[in-house]
């Protein structure tokens, strides 16, 4: 949707503003659906066996009843990183609880072919300055990066004390001893001095609420629990040889599909692609690190650069250059372009709206011209093409997704944003036809919007036997996004109320992390058994975060997906999901010098 008129301060033909408008609403409207969020459902059930861990054997042990000064819930990045700061603070009986057999979190978990970090290796792998690791490719394939969780666990010590499928029941705080006792599923009742919480969104997996979906008598998994004794193969990327004379259905086109569309496609008999709203899917550009440029990065304090670098650019700050330079910052340099293109009387903050909005259409429009042009069927190229702002859904970048198109076997089915109607005994039917398959894999993603404590499993109890959910009833309360009041001695650690840098949660993490670690040593090493962040302090931080523009992605004007609610009224409680209002890069910049300070101002010890 462009015309021939050159727009102001850009090289080419403008985009006809007001007909994408009119279209991204009417796609849009085709997907609303009143029941939201709650037409997925979980793996419970008759599905209760797709949450079993098929990758680590369960060993029986006896229940722990011992004390750590520090326990965490959750062994994923949020718990690694914390764990290493602590105990380069000195902290050594550090515990982490993972439901999984081994570190990873969320890497641990999905091995499905093809899954790779969609943000550069070098700014979304922790610690990499600290164990030495030089990414293998910009951005790494998943089975190098549990490798790396496993080598973080492995030189900070982490395993020593871990506690594998494990799932914390309860959190109950001791005023008298000022202490945690943790309960788990295997018995387990130990206490703790200090407890941190890095469960992450993407842990609990969900599967789309289809009717029929309980009568296919085919074979079927979730995407996270990826079957490889049925497909062949491995996350190593050998061949699925098991489904050369396989018909295969996959339900979903998010993030996940995109990545392993393109090894189902060059090895399925048939592969049907079932998509309700297609992803947008610009250039990866992965390639091979090269070690002698590594090397040459590879300086002191070498990560931390990057980190600030590729946040200061996608955030819209003033970096002078772009180390990454991948699709994350690309919409930033040219917001950043067309502000400089306006008269220095003319950068008002509507006009920086409109400068934004411009870029963003001229970027879709760039994504979906590159649909025709790898795309050989028309028909197929019509369908994958994303009508929405680049921010509406999580943005994809891929090599090979939009190619797998061209594999004969390889059929987009397209429903107009209608989705699968519903499921048989030996099929799925979209658009009033059947198509019969041996294999239903579900690429639903997992839980995102639920409530905190649903998610954690468990709901903290503080003082005086307040829940966290009881606190956080009218909306999230922290100072931070880390710590919340009539919780002492508890950490959270997560981006909302913070950073809220959603194109990079692991930065997020390592600076909760090196500020947890800072509070705990500092509470440790003076003598102080409690540590609470004052009311006063957490509403100071609730009026900050309230008086700057609100949520910035997920409009309610974007297509559904889960950065809105499914496209639902969130309701008043939403409003909390915010970040720092001057921006990740203004926030991070704060906190350290807030932690560097050594006065930990808004928190009390006792």
């Amino acid at each position: 949707m462009t015309d021939t008129r050159q727009g102001e301060g850009t090289t080419g033909p403008s985009v006809d503003k007001e007909a994408l408008k009119a279209k991204y609403r009417e796609e849009r409207d085709k997907r609303l659906r009143p029941d939201g969020s709650a037409q997925y459902q979980r793996l419970t059930g008759r599905f209760a066996h797709y949450s079993v861990d098929p990758y680590t054997p369960r060993v029986e042990r006896e229940p722990v009843t011992d004390h750590v000064t520090f326990a965490f819930i959750g062994g994923g990045f949020a718990g690694l990183v914390t764990g290493a700061r602590l105990k380069e603070a000195g902290i050594e009986d550090v515990r982490i609880i993972d439901k999984a057999g081994d570190f990873g979190g969320t890497w641990y978990w999905n091995r499905y072919p093809g899954a790779q970090c969609d943000t550069a290796s070098f700014v979304y792998m922790p610690l990499l300055e600290e164990t030495g690791h030089m990414p293998t490719e910009k951005y790494a394939h998943a089975p190098e990066i549990l490798d790396h969780c496993q080598r973080i666990g492995k030189q900070y010590g982490l395993y020593d004390l871990a506690l594998f499928h494990t799932e914390v029941t309860g959190l109950e705080w001791q005023e008298e001893e000022s202490r945690w006792l943790v309960s788990t599923n295997r018995g387990d009742r130990f206490t703790a001095t200090f407890i941190g919480m890095g469960t992450g969104p993407l842990h609990v997996a969900k599967l789309p609420g289809i009717p029929g979906i309980e009568d296919f008598q085919g074979h079927s998994f979730h995407t996270s629990r990826w079957d490889y004794e049925y497909t062949g193969g491995d996350p190593f990327g050998a061949p699925m040889d098991k489904l050369t004379d396989k018909r295969v259905a996959i339900i979903g086109t998010g993030a996940t599909a995109v990545q392993c569309v393109p090894h189902l496609a060059r090895s399925c008999r048939e592969l049907y692609v079932f998509q309700r709203t297609p992803s947008s899917v610009d250039v990866r550009g992965n390639r091979p690190t090269d070690p002698e440029w590594f090397g040459q990065i590879a300086t002191p304090g070498w990560q931390q650069r990057w980190l600030e670098n590729f946040t200061a650019n996608q955030s819209g700050g003033t970096a002078e250059e772009d180390l990454v330079q991948d699709g994350w910052t690309d919409l930033a340099r040219r917001v950043r372009a067309r502000i400089l293109a306006l008269p220095t009387e003319g950068i008002t903050p509507q006009k920086m709206m409109e400068a934004f909005e411009d870029s963003d259409f001229e970027k879709m429009e760039e994504i979906r011209a590159r649909v025709d042009a790898i795309v050989k069927d028309p028909e197929t190229a019509a369908g994958l093409k994303a009508w929405y702002r680049q921010l509406c859904k999580r943005p994809c970048f891929h090599d090979e997704y939009l190619q797998a198109y061209n594999t004969p076997g390889t059929h987009l089915v397209h429903t107009d944003g209608k989705g699968v109607e519903r499921i048989t005994a030996t099929g799925v039917v979209a658009l009033g036809r059947e198509y019969d398959v041996d294999c239903i894999i579900y690429a639903s993603g997992f839980e995102v919007g639920s409530e905190y404590t649903s998610r954690a499993g468990f709901d903290l109890s503080g003082v005086d036997g307040v829940k966290l959910s009881q606190h956080w009833d009218e909306g999230m309360r922290t100072l931070h996004g880390i710590y919340s009041h009539g919780f002492p001695n508890a950490f959270i650690v997560q981006p909302t109320q913070g950073a809220n840098l959603i194109s990079n949660v692991p930065h997020n993490l390592t600076e909760s992390g090196r500020t947890i670690a800072a509070v705990v040593s500092h509470a440790v090493e003076s003598g102080r058994s409690r540590v609470e962040v004052t009311a006063e302090a957490e509403q100071a931080w609730i009026d900050l975060l309230l008086s700057g523009p609100g949520m910035m992605l997920g409009s309610p004007d974007c297509t559904p997906g889960y950065y809105n609610n499914e496209g639902q009224d969130p309701g008043p409680r939403a409003r909390y999901n915010v970040g720092y209002p001057f921006g990740a890069m203004a926030f991070f910049s704060y906190l350290n010098d807030w932690r560097s300070s050594g006065a930990f101002e808004g928190l009390e010890f006792s």
